[in-house]
C-alpha cells in the first residue's frame, strides 16, 4: 500500500482493570495505519507515472514517426509520409513532457532553412524553396500535396498507450 496517516483507536470494557478473572473485557488497542492513504505520497507516485507513461508515449509516437519516414532520393506519393532527402527530417522529431498542460509534445523541430518545410508536408500547402543553379541560388513558390507523418503515427500507436499505464503506479515502500 502507498504510505498511510497514524490512527489509533481502542476498545474498552466495563472495567477499567481489564482484568479477565474479574469478568472484564480485554482492552483492544488497535493501529490501523496501514488502512489509510498518505493523499500526498499517492499523489506524488500518481504524477511520477504519469510523466513517465507520458514521456514512454512520446519516444514510441516519435519511434514509429521516424521508421514511417523513409530516406530517398524520389519523392513520395501524396497522401504516404514523406521522403527524407537529407535526412533532416527523420533527424529532428523530438518528443518533451510539458509540465503547464501535463502532455507531451511530439513533432519536428523548424529548421534553420527559410519556410515551414515539417508543416507543408504535413498539411500541404506553398512553400518556398531554394535551388542552387549553375553557382546562383533560384527561388520558386511551389504547392505539396500533404504527406502526413505524424498524425497518423499517433492514430497507428493511439490502441497502444492505454498499456502503458498498467502497473505504472507503484508504491515506494512495500
Amino acid at each position: 500500500m502507498v504510505g498511510c496517516a497514524a490512527f489509533q483507536t481502542s476498545v474498552r470494557g466495563r472495567n477499567s482493570h481489564h482484568d479477565f478473572e474479574s469478568g472484564g473485557l480485554p482492552v483492544i488497542d488497535m493501529r490501523i495505519k496501514q488502512l489509510f492513504f498518505d493523499k500526498a505520497k499517492v499523489v506524488r507516485a500518481v504524477d511520477k507515472a504519469r510523466r513517465a507513461v507520458l514521456s514512454k508515449a512520446g519516444a514510441f509516437i516519435r519511434t514509429a514517426a521516424r521508421s514511417s519516414i523513409r530516406r530517398r532520393k524520389a519523392p513520395s506519393p501524396p497522401g504516404k509520409p514523406p521522403s527524407s532527402h537529407t535526412g533532416l527530417l527523420k533527424k529532428f522529431i523530438y518528443f518533451g513532457y510539458e509540465p503547464d498542460s501535463d502532455s507531451v509534445v511530439i513533432g519536428p523541430v523548424k529548421l534553420n532553412k527559410p519556410g515551414a518545410a515539417p508543416s507543408v508536408l504535413e498539411h500541404g500547402g506553398k512553400t518556398l524553396i531554394h535551388k542552387r543553379r549553375r553557382g546562383r541560388v533560384v527561388r520558386r513558390r511551389v504547392s505539396i500535396k500533404p504527406r502526413p507523418y505524424m498524425g497518423p503515427t499517433l492514430e497507428k500507436e493511439r490502441p497502444k498507450l492505454p498499456k502503458l499505464w498498467k502497473n505504472s503506479v507503484r508504491s515506494s515502500a512495500a
